[in-house]
Formats: C-alpha cells, structure tokens, sequence
C-alpha cells in the first residue's frame, strides 16, 4: 500500500491564491452644505448628533439604503451555474441527519419533511440511501414522484432528488429506480480517497479506487442520469495529488458535481478553504463541474469550514436542518444560509435561493420528526437566539434592536409573542386561533385543522391563557405524528406512598377493536407503559426519556420525549460502512397530565416501528391473552 501511494507526489501543491474580496460598500455620503468651524456640514453634523458612534451611523445608513429584490436563482443546469454569485444548498436531513441515533423517520414523515424543504427553497433534497432498506428505497421514490415533480415558489422552484449510493451497480441501480421518477433526478455516489480508509477499510490500492470511482459513475451516466455528484469519502485526510488524479477522472466518466467531504470533522477553516482553491486550479476538466462542500462538525467547525470553502469557490454547499447527522452533526443550513445573507459583502455577493422566512417552521418540524431537540443557545434557531436577558442589553433593545440584533427574527420566520394582540383562551373561536396558526407559520388542512381545534379546546378548558408555546406543543402532538396503526383511548393511573403503582391503558387497534390491559409498576409512568406492551407486545427497550414543561406554571402542558429500540427485523445498512443494524426510533406527546404525555410520546415511537415493520404484520401478531380483552 505505501509503495503505491508513493506513485503520487506528496509534497503538497502550494494553495491557490485567495481570491481577491471586493471591498466593502462606500460608507453613507452626505451631501455637500454649508461648513461648521470643525469642518463638517450642518446635515453631517446633525446625523453625527444623533448617531453619535460609528457603528450607529453604519445602522442609519443600512436603513436607509435602497432594498432591492433578490437575484433571481438562474436556470438548473447539473454542472454549471451561469450566475457565479449564486450558492446552491444541498439538503441531506433526510439521509445524513437521519443516521442520528433515534433520528429515524417513517415514510410519511420524511415525506411531509420534504415538501417544507421545497418550500424553503433548497435546491437538492438527498432523500435517502435507498439501498439501505426496502422502506427506504419506497421513501425517496416517493418523494421523486411527490415533491421532485412539484412548482413551488413565486419562480415555480422544483428541487433536485437525489439518492446516495456506494460505488457499486447494486447500490446505484437501487439509487436511480428511486429517483429517476423526479424531474431532476441525480445519484449521488463515494468511495473512500485517504490512504487511512483504503488500506484499512477498502483494502484496495490508489489504482484500484480509480478504477471503480470511473466505471462507476459512467455507469451512472448509462442508465440515463444527467446528473451524477461523486465524493471522495474523507477528502479533508486525502492525498491532494491523488485527489485530483481521481476527480480529473470521474469528470471524464461524467460526474457533474464533485463533492468534498471533510468526512470526520478534522480540517480547520484556512485548511478547507486552501484545499477547495487548491482543487479548482489543479483538477484537470474542473470548469465542467460544480465543486461542493460537506463538512462534519466533530471539532465545532462545520458551518465555518463551508463558509471558507464557498469563499474559496466551492458553489454546492451539503448542510442539515439544525446540523443534525452523524456524530457531532453537520454544517447547519440555517447558520449557513444567514451567514451568507448577513456578510454578503465579505463573500464576494453569494447569495442562495433559500426562503429564509421558512427556517424557523422547517426546523422545529424536523425536531418534532427526528425526536432531535435542539439546545436553547442554538445559533439562528434555539429558543435562546433572541432572548435578551441582560439589563443592558434590554436597555438596548427598548431603544434599537439593532444594538443587539444582527438578524431580525422575522427574517427567519420567527414572530415574538408580545407583538401580536390576540391572546387566546377557552372563548376563543375557529376564526382567532386559525389567524394565531398562521401568525406562527403553520399552514395546515382542514381536516388537521379540526383534529386540532378539538385538543386546543380540551386545553383552554383548563388554562386560563393559551400561550404560543402551547399551541406548538399541541401542533407536534397532534399534527406532526407518524402515522397511526395504534391510538390512545383511555388512561388511568394510580400512585402514591401507600401502594403498588397501577394503570389501565384502552389502546385502539389497527382494526378498529379497542385492547384493554392492567398493569402494575414502580410508578404510574412504569405501569402505564407496562400494560401498553402487553397489548401491543413487541419487545420493546426503552432507551431515553424525558420530561419537560412548556412554559412555566403548574397548569402548563408537559411535553414527552422517548426513544426505543426493539427486534424489528429489517435490512437497513449504514450508509458509510454497509454494516445491517437495528434501528432507533423515538416519539413525542404533549398533555397536561404527565402520565398521558408520557403513553402518547410512547405510543409514537411504538407507531414509528410498527409502521416501519408492517403495520398489517404488526397487527396479525397481536395475540388475544387473558390480561388483554377485546371490546367491540
């Protein structure tokens, strides 16, 4: 393995130049007037007055700048961008965020997860690795057909469906039965370029890798995709004359984005950047293709890695919604995207097609999905990320935002309670609460409407205020769920110092009968769950669970988090390794009695296996006992 490694140089080509940044717009010019005895003009030192800093006169200035509408995003053509301004987003929530332990979505949901990417404007959706799994390859087929074939969007936007897949006709056969049914449909496929990773995980030389990174993506290419993306897995570790030895050559067997993934998080932000210039002026054929980026966040760097690769001119940057994925996660596309909205003078004027007042909706929607919260300080879309607690920073804010905000909230769809004047309660109607939904973002059909103006009711009946927070809760609880094989009827606990923990749990089946079972346990909680399983009876392990209050007061709805695994037989391989393993999968409720909280979280993760399993089989295996009665 050394030997051939040494047929590349491995001295290190000098990094490319950093490209020249434009400078920074001309700050505010006043026009000429009358002179003071220090030398300004009466309107400058009037302006100067009352902005008495610079950064105040800056802000003045912004303000009054003349807005102009975006740049319209050009025409999708696979290797080129006839813009070189314009950043294209690549979305891999659906199929890196979601090989996050418990982060594992059903069909439906991925489904319902693509159509508000859309929305949001991303140009790529990778929807999955439809050769990991029959469910898997049913999911991204599905949303080829759904959401790949589907205007959106003042310009009439269809994003791109991709697959991913080894390099291996199998797993790229799999990729394009999924995927060709979209309107633009691409495969996106890896093999692995360090030296780390061929000699100990491929145990193939530098020759051999070519060999089948070429035969592979013309293979690709025959089956009648335009649009073939290949990544050499660990770049940021790679050989850079070997790196560009096989991207020069993947470019000739017909890949139209070449991608450069800092696969384990390792690379620092000058050293990305040097590598994606480095590229650009040493890969032979690489006007013909679109270099992009994918960086993990094992060392925090992700989102600062990509923005040094755009920088340096990568046009195709792969993120996730709240930087979910493997490991530590990936770049966020939310810390990304404001980024290069916010310093767009310091990024040479990139600019993407991404609807950011979408961000805030599309990411609690894949939190509510995944079961992955994200923490309070999250950038862009923690719950802390315009909370302003410190006197002088109120002080601030009561007087400009912008001393303290360098991003509106409504930029990112995100509205602050107190500025709106409807406060519901018990007496409020369809009307009131249908105009609150739509103030938070949610846009949700009739039907759902229903089924949730029905839980809203039960609530306001026994709160005097229902604030926002509660709305969400109750939208998660209700609206994004799996879909449903097993529902909750009925719950009953008992508990306390002077005996046994008990709790009867009416379940309704798939077919409609409704299962009855009692069960003891260490408390109410425990015993709910207890007789949960024994209707259902799957072996089920709990892994997680969590608790936490809305908002505060003793009336407040308790939302519910658990994750479980359980002998479900599948076929699902990890993407990188191909290794089967056995899936996670986690649920959510919300009630203002803890223990229902608890079954409904519960009985979403049980929905979520059940569903991802076969539900008719699910069903079939339920056997009547004498703990479970049926009841017609």
């Amino acid at each position: 393995m050394a030997s051939s490694l040494l047929s590349y140089p491995t001295a290190q080509t000098p990094a490319a130049p950093t490209p020249t940044l434009s400078p920074p717009p001309p700050s505010l010019t006043v026009r000429a007037g009358p002179r003071l005895a220090h030398g300004l003009s009466a309107a400058a030192a009037a302006a100067r007055a009352q902005y008495p800093t610079a950064r105040g006169r800056r802000l003045r200035a912004l303000a009054r700048a003349p807005q102009h509408p975006p740049p319209r995003r050009p025409e999708y053509v696979p290797n080129r961008i006839d813009d070189p301004r314009y950043v294209r987003i690549f979305d891999t929530t659906l199929r890196d965020g979601e090989q996050s332990p418990g982060a594992t979505m059903t069909s439906a949901e991925k489904l319902v997860v693509a159509r508000q990417l859309a929305r949001l404007g991303v140009d790529i959706i990778e929807a999955g690795f439809p050769a990991s799994s029959p469910d898997d390859l049913d999911a991204v087929r599905s949303i080829a057909v759904e959401v790949g074939n589907a205007a959106v969007g003042e310009d009439g936007h269809v994003p791109v469906i991709c697959g991913l897949s080894r390099c291996n006709k199998k797993d790229i056969d799999a990729a394009w039965e999924a995927v060709r049914h979209a309107r633009r449909p691409r495969i996106h496929t890896f093999i692995a370029t360090s030296e780390i990773h061929m000699q100990h995980k491929l145990r193939k030389t530098p020759e051999q890798v070519v060999a089948i990174a070429r035969e592979m993506v013309a293979y690709a290419r025959s089956l009648g995709c335009d649009d073939v993306e290949f990544s050499p897995e660990d770049a940021g570790r790679s050989n850079r004359e070997f790196l560009y030895h096989i991207l020069g050559e993947v470019i000739k067997a017909g890949a139209t984005t070449l991608n450069i993934p800092d696969t384990v998080g390792y690379t620092l932000p000058y050293e990305f950047g040097n590598l994606i210039a480095d590229i650009k002026a040493n890969t032979p054929g690489i006007e013909n293709a679109i270099i992009s980026t994918h960086c993990q966040n094992d060392l925090g760097l992700a989102t600062a890695n990509t923005l040094a690769g755009a920088r340096a001119g990568a046009r195709q940057l792969e993120v996730t919604i709240n930087g979910i994925g493997e490991r530590a996660g990936n770049a966020s596309l939310e810390e990304v995207v404001m980024a290069i909205k916010c310093r767009k003078e310091l990024l040479d004027g990139l600019y993407t097609g991404i609807n950011s007042q979408h961000i805030t909706l599309t990411s609690k929607m894949v939190q509510e999905h995944s079961g992955l919260h994200v923490q309070p300080h999250k950038a862009i879309v923690g719950a802390n990320a315009f909370a302003h607690e410190s006197g002088i920073h109120q002080d601030g804010m009561l007087k400009y935002k912008g001393t303290y905000e360098i991003i509106s909230p409504d930029d990112i769809g995100l509205t602050r309670a107190n500025e709106f004047g409807i406060v519901l309660g018990k007496l409020s109607g369809r009307h009131a609460v249908r105009s609150k939904l739509h103030e938070l973002g949610y846009e949700i059909s009739d039907k759902e409407f229903e089924d949730f103006f029905k839980r809203y009711k039960e609530v306001a009946e026994k709160k005097k205020r229902v604030t926002d927070e509660d709305i969400e809760a109750l939208l998660s609880d209700e609206i994004f769920q799996p879909k449903v094989i097993w529902s909750l009827a009925d719950v009953q606990a008992t508990c306390g110092t002077l005996g046994l923990s008990t709790a009867t749990v009416k379940l309704i089946a798939p077919d409609g009968v409704e299962k009855i079972a009692c069960s003891v346990g260490t408390g109410p909680v425990d015993a709910a769950y207890k007789a949960v399983d024994q209707i259902i009876q799957i072996p089920t392990v709990l892994r997680e669970y969590g608790l936490t209050s809305v908002t505060e007061g003793i009336d407040a709805i308790a939302t519910t988090r658990v994750v479980v695994t359980g002998d479900v037989s599948n076929n699902s391989k990890h993407a990188l390794t191909g290794h089967t393993f056995n899936r996670s999968f986690s649920g959510s409720g919300a009630a203002m009695d803890i223990v229902v909280s608890s079954v409904r979280a519960y009985l979403s993760a049980l929905n979520k296996m059940c569903s991802f399993a076969g539900a008719a089989k699910a069903s079939s295996e339920v056997p009547e006992t004498a703990t479970v009665q049926s009841k017609e």
